[in-house]
């Protein structure tokens, strides 16, 4: 062949792999509807006649050897696994709108979501988010231990007036209201230096902390301007946003003047830096604390993307912002919106 004819073969190939990837992916997702259908069929019928018959717990250790001995090939007829099949009927069988979209995950997906989320409102953010992003189990339980529920509800950004409806739930989404440094090994009193170089040196579970989808690309990145030179102390990229982010860390309290600032760089980025096709930049402003009421008023009129967070060394949500989480109809709402953007 000549090389003209081996690009074309080599196109080829990739769209006949693409093809079995799509086609093996289908049937995995087949199956696991399958599996999911029958541990449902399960619980609910051990359920059904333990009331109708008033059998007690003695029926699922009994009902787990008869299948062992007849299915020996077959995984999950353990006696833990039909009490988890029996909470899952359970847990799910008055709620109408969850009950197709578990057969949308896998079982130990599952089982970690009913386990370990309070309510409903909860397990169905985590069921859309495994199901949109493809979170693999330890990312689910790192998104669960770190509250990346409550801390979604209760971010603070200017998203929904500075960025195109097509994407602001999604970028929404990819901005913490809290994000948790615990990984570092720092005092109660550290500088920003401490803080910036502590996060370069643990780079890895600095963007797993940030949610996925970020790329690093430089820290102290240096913008240029009418000869003066301006520095941005972490520069990601955020792949499924396709939009370069722009980081401040800050060890003090969260100040105005830190928005007005950020401003001005992503203007130079989106001048200079984006590409063509990419989206506007997005900053995210990093602080020790923050007061609420004073950064509702710093993004107010602000026309760039922005979103301001606290950080901690710790993994508890502080009790005062549970008490600010939104209606269970506003949560809803967003929920859905997230999902479908």
């Amino acid at each position: 062949m000549n090389e003209s004819q081996q690009s074309d073969y080599k196109v080829f190939v990739m769209e006949i792999k693409e093809k079995i990837y799509r086609a093996q992916y289908q049937a995995l997702k087949a199956v696991n509807k399958e599996l999911i259908c029958l541990y449902w069929d399960i619980g609910k019928a051990i359920v059904e006649k333990q009331a109708e018959l008033g059998w007690g717990k003695s029926v699922i250790r009994n009902l787990s050897r008869e299948l062992r001995y007849d299915f020996p090939g077959a995984k999950g007829y353990s006696v833990q696994n039909l009490w988890y099949m029996r909470q899952f009927y359970i847990t799910y069988k008055l709620n109408e709108k969850l009950q197709p979209m578990v057969g949308e995950i896998s079982w130990s997906n599952n089982l970690i979501i009913m386990g370990k989320c309070k309510n409903d409102l909860e397990r169905e953010f985590y069921i859309r988010m495994t199901i949109k992003y493809g979170w693999t189990k330890n990312l689910l339980i790192h998104h669960i231990e770190n509250q990346s529920y409550e801390k979604y509800l209760l971010g603070q950004t200017n998203f929904d007036k500075a960025l195109p409806e097509k994407y602001r739930h999604q970028a929404k989404l990819a901005v913490k209201d809290s994000y948790n440094f615990d990984f570092l090994e720092l005092g109660k009193d550290h500088e920003e230096r401490e803080l910036e170089s502590g996060l370069i040196k643990n780079i890895r579970n600095f963007l797993l902390e940030m949610g996925g989808d970020f790329t690093f690309l430089e820290n102290q990145y240096k913008l240029e301007l009418e000869g003066e030179e301006f520095y941005i102390d972490l520069l990601l990229y955020h792949r499924r946003l396709k939009s370069l982010v722009a980081i401040e860390i800050k060890t003090t309290a969260f100040k105005p003047e830190y928005a007005g600032k950020m401003q001005f760089y992503l203007a130079v980025l989106d001048d200079t830096v984006r590409r063509k096709g990419e989206n506007p930049s997005i900053g995210i402003i990093i602080c020790k604390t923050k007061q609420r009421t004073v950064v509702e008023y710093a993004l107010k009129n602000s026309r760039s993307p922005l979103g301001v967070a606290d950080y901690t060394i710790t993994k508890t949500l502080p009790k005062d912002l549970k008490d600010l989480l939104p209606s269970p109809d506003e949560i809803t709402k967003s929920i859905v919106q997230i999902s479908e953007d």
